[in-house]
């Protein structure tokens, strides 16, 4: 059985599963190489224009395997490079929607967090459990949770490795909506069909403007949002939706 499932539900719609439910979707050395090499594959294909991220209804993902973590030694987690198969969902230029059911803790809260939106279940719990066991997050988990909820939040968060619900995970800010449980994967689905629909030049640009200007000095951001802004000038798609507007019909959008 596969670790990982890739569907097609729709066109421009990459949905990939996490698919151990008897460990609670665990992310084990396997299941990170796989999630590596199909985001590798989304950022070049362009018949990918948005990507779905989810687990099943009892969990998103539950965290790392602690049997592969347990007597690890510190060279040895080195020369696993572990941060180059997290490297290839973070760079992934495609918009990354995670549609997060049941447990969302310690990696499976990282890995929620590399998405650039997140769609929760009323039951889903966030959470950095791993001072609980004598460690600390290893895969974005500070610096990603700071950045979206703030110094104090995170700090409760990750200091005493209490889960938050998906209504206080939206309060804080680490959530995009809060939906029934049933609605969670329909919620995640419907909006990246939206967004597969839009020009993908925009959206990456989107995406990457907004990550890299994030940390960046505001004067030094804006300019990376203007140069973007002219680039997008020189594409068939800008020509294509400024006419369709005018002309008072749909767009199609050929990604060039």
């Amino acid at each position: 059985m596969s670790d990982i499932i890739l569907q097609r539900p729709s066109d421009g719609v990459l949905l990939i599963r996490l698919n151990r439910p008897d460990a609670k979707n665990a992310l084990n050395t396997a299941v990170r190489t796989a999630l590596a090499a199909a985001f590798a594959e989304a950022a070049t294909d362009p018949a990918t224009r948005c990507v779905v991220l989810t687990g099943d209804t009892e969990s998103f993902a539950a965290g790392a395997d602690i049997r592969e973590m347990a007597e690890a030694g510190a060279v040895e987690l080195m020369l696993r490079q572990t941060h180059l198969l997290w490297r290839a969902i973070a760079q992934c230029p495609k918009p990354v929607i995670a549609a997060v059911n049941g447990y969302a803790l310690g990696g499976g809260c990282e890995l929620a967090m590399h998405a650039d939106i997140i769609v929760a279940g009323e039951s889903a719990q966030f959470g950095q459990p791993e001072v609980r066991v004598g460690i600390m997050p290893g895969a974005g988990g500070t610096q990603r949770l700071l950045r979206a909820v703030g110094k104090f939040k995170a700090m409760k968060m990750l200091l005493t490795g209490k889960p938050v619900t998906a209504r206080q995970a939206e309060t804080m800010g680490l959530v995009s909506e809060v939906v029934a449980d049933a609605e969670v994967l329909p919620t995640a689905l419907a909006m990246a069909g939206t967004i597969a629909a839009m020009p993908p030049l925009a959206t990456q640009q989107i995406k990457e403007v907004v990550l890299a200007g994030a940390d960046a000095p505001l004067d030094a951001a804006l300019a990376l949002e203007r140069k973007a802004f002219q680039l997008l000038f020189d594409s068939r798609d800008q020509k294509e939706g400024m006419r369709a507007f005018l002309e008072r019909r749909r767009p199609s959008y050929e990604g060039r």
